[in-house]
């Protein structure tokens, strides 16, 4: 592995701050799905429901590994590559992702109450999105962080433009079909559903096009011409 590339990926999680910042995510994660199990009707005691809302609210957070990471490249003496820096987020991404697939696995598992009929169904496909749901919102992170200067201003910006474009589209009918091809929210819905054909594999492909490689492409760019 490239030097700067692995330098990166100890960044990612190598300070007290940004471990804390793993530990409240994935706490955040737990007890929302133990809030989940007790108040959903059986009917929606099920991995791929559990992972929907579970998965989403940790994706709030980890575009902020990203952004933090872009931080570090710009402190660093001496010039950082963007690449190494964009390839390091997918380290935290992994992390929480298979973390939330623990989470919602075991406290489905240990649900004292009745579950659906079919719980696990799907569940591979949902193990896999989750993985992928978390490395396109940390890719979301590294490319909002390179194209704004402000950390703060970068991360919220994580959640305010993949929302408003998604809130915009579903304001229109006309456009509302376009939401899974455009907007992260519109293909989590689908990949954590579990329910996947190769029209929504295309669709998700789309948005990681979109959110993963072309918003660092532009920030990068634009990282050039500063």
């Amino acid at each position: 592995m490239d030097v700067t590339t692995r330098n990166a990926l100890q960044r990612s999680l190598d300070t007290r701050a940004r471990r804390w910042l793993l530990v409240g995510t994935l706490v955040a994660g737990l007890l929302y799905a133990v809030a989940l199990v007790a108040a959903a009707p059986r009917a929606d005691r099920t991995f791929a429901a559990l992972s929907g809302e579970v998965q989403t609210l940790m994706s709030v957070l980890t575009p902020l590994f990203g952004v933090l990471l872009v931080r570090d490249r710009r402190r660093a003496s001496g010039t950082v590559g963007v690449v190494p820096t964009v390839l390091a987020v997918v380290l935290p991404a992994t992390v929480i992702g298979v973390a939330g697939v623990l989470i919602c696995a075991a406290t489905l598992a240990l649900t004292p109450g009745p579950v659906a009929d079919e719980p696990w169904r799907f569940a591979g496909t949902v193990a896999v999105g989750s993985v992928l749901v978390q490395i396109v919102a940390g890719l979301v992170g590294t490319g909002l962080g390179l194209l704004l200067r402000s950390t703060v201003v970068a991360f919220l910006a994580t959640i305010v433009v993949p929302l408003g474009l998604f809130g915009l589209l579903g304001a229109v009918e006309a456009l509302r079909p376009a939401q899974p091809w455009l907007t992260p929210l519109g293909s989590v819905r689908n990949l954590l559903a579990g329910d996947m054909t190769l029209l929504r594999w295309a669709q998700w492909l789309c948005v990681l096009l979109l959110w993963g490689v072309g918003l660092n492409a532009a920030g990068a760019a634009a990282l050039r011409r500063r």
